[in-house]
């Protein structure tokens, strides 16, 4: 599988590359945004723990969806 993928990948364009590349960047920035907002002590917005932990979960779910995204766009 992970030899497809890699096979796949190289068959792209330098365009498709770089879209791969600032997908993945996305993805990331999500999900550590996410765990921020969850985890941070000191928020400097004004917000409840209960909608922190929401939007966080929230921005977690959005990565995980644009995740999936990416691999099924690069897979198949």
């Amino acid at each position: 599988m992970l030899k497809n993928v890699l096979n796949n990948i190289k068959k792209k364009s330098l365009r498709e590359r770089f879209l791969l590349v600032l997908g993945i960047f996305f993805f990331l920035l999500y999900f550590v945004l996410g765990l921020f907002i969850i985890f941070m002590k000191n928020f400097p917005l004004e917000m409840g723990q209960i909608y922190r932990v929401a939007f966080g979960v929230i921005l977690i779910v959005y990565a995980s969806f644009r995740f999936f995204r990416i691999i099924n766009d690069n897979y198949y």
